[in-house]
């Protein structure tokens, strides 16, 4: 590959992996090269990418490289977060948060394993929205980010803490655990409609 090529692989790699991020090591094994020919190419983009006519940047956090917002332009993000036609949660999201709140802090791996599709989006959205954060990392290869609700989560749903969400049931065996996530999206949603009735009223 030429070198326009391979900045092309590298913007895809960083927009695929999300804000997990990608280490040195893994763009390495990907792309087959070598420590310094990547932070060459790194460094190049990061220099295109700083250009004003561009939207995005790509930052090193925690020894990962991801592509980020610019602060810059933050308060055009919290007025699309703000928006009307945004203040309602997809089912997508909603299922996400669900997830979160019963099991945090918890991995968007352990998040995807539960759902079963991917939730890059729906962790976006509710990030935006302030409802969930990054509450640290997990051990081991990766380090993974891990997902907890906010004070903003309970303000929204009217809760004192997470003690007050809808108790799960406990699965006898490994095959009720499908019946259990819906269960507790249920009962989820149930409260959060129960929630927003109150406060129309």
């Amino acid at each position: 590959m030429n070198s326009h090529q391979i900045k092309a692989v590298i913007e895809g790699l960083l927009f695929v992996a999300g804000e997990e991020g990608l280490d040195e090591k893994q763009m390495m094994e990907v792309l087959q090269i070598d420590r310094k020919t990547l932070k060459f190419y790194i460094s190049e983009m990061k220099e295109l990418y700083s250009s004003e006519s561009r939207g995005i940047q790509i930052t090193e956090i925690a020894g990962a490289y991801q592509l980020t917002t610019k602060p810059e332009h933050a308060p055009y993000f919290k007025r699309l977060v703000q928006a009307p036609s945004s203040t309602t949660l997809s089912q997508a999201a909603l299922e996400t948060l669900a997830i979160i709140a019963y099991k945090q802090p918890v991995s968007r791996v352990d998040i995807e394993d539960i759902r079963g599709v991917k939730s890059e989006r729906p962790i976006r959205t509710l990030t935006a929205k302030s409802l969930i954060k990054e509450v640290g990392r997990a051990e081991g290869t990766g380090r993974a980010i891990l997902y907890g609700t906010t004070k903003e989560f309970l303000e929204q749903f009217g809760l004192r803490s997470t003690e007050e969400l809808p108790p799960l049931p406990v699965p006898d065996s490994a095959e009720d655990s499908e019946e259990e996530v819906d269960l507790f999206l249920s009962k989820f949603q149930e409260q959060m409609e129960d929630h927003e009735n109150d406060d129309h009223q």
